[in-house]
């Protein structure tokens, strides 16, 4: 009689599955690489829009004028926020010029604390994905902050100022992810938007 056969796999039996595991991992990795960036893309998008509530919040809290500062970051290369305080006066009118504004290490000149006042705020973006796989598009052009008012508005005031911040992929990582906004309303609500969509898609951004 013939002896049973032993059990495990052939050599051609484990070429086999190590080729179909080849494959399937070729096609899976991009996948997961795509998904993986578009959602921390994502993530990037909600760094901002809590950038514009938090110094619109400022604004409000404190009856105080607020504004956000965009800032290069040397780690991720993307722009990095911080949120200033100033309080107007006859004196000041806490505008671009004004020297009144508080800084990460004091706090505003004018501020009715004095030296126990608040302090800028910074919020670092060194976690944020790398300038090499997701594009930041500032928009209108020449604009790296936005200025609130004490009732929380955007100044109209000053300008440029910042009403839009979109990210898409890279040349290099083009269709990983459908780009993505965060627009700025005059009356300081951040939302986040599809800068790629029009009326009436309620995804749009408003212009």
């Amino acid at each position: 009689m013939r002896a049973p056969r032993a059990g495990g796999f052939t050599l051609i039996e484990a070429a086999v599955v190590l080729a179909i595991l080849g494959i399937l991992a070729s096609v899976g990795i991009p996948s997961m690489s795509a998904w993986l960036l578009g959602r921390k893309a994502t993530a990037a998008a909600g760094y901002y829009a809590d950038g514009f509530a938090f110094a619109r919040n400022q604004a409000i809290g404190r009856n105080s004028a607020s504004r956000l500062v965009l800032d290069d970051n040397a780690v991720s290369g993307q722009q990095q926020w911080r949120v200033d305080l100033c309080y107007p006066s006859s004196d000041d009118a806490c505008d671009e010029d004004s020297t009144g504004w508080s800084t990460a290490s004091a706090p505003a000149a004018g501020d009715p604390r004095g030296t126990l006042g608040d302090k800028s705020i910074v919020r670092s973006a060194d976690g944020l994905p790398s300038s090499r796989a997701v594009s930041l598009l500032v928009g209108p052009s020449g604009a790296n902050a936005v200025y609130f008012t004490a009732l929380g508005w955007v100044d109209t005031r000053i300008a440029p100022q910042i009403s839009r911040i979109t990210l898409s992929p890279t040349a290099d990582r083009a269709g990983a992810f459908a780009p993505l906004a965060v627009s700025l309303t005059l009356a300081g609500i951040a939302m986040r938007c599809d800068p790629a969509a029009v009326a009436p898609d309620r995804r749009r951004c408003p212009r």
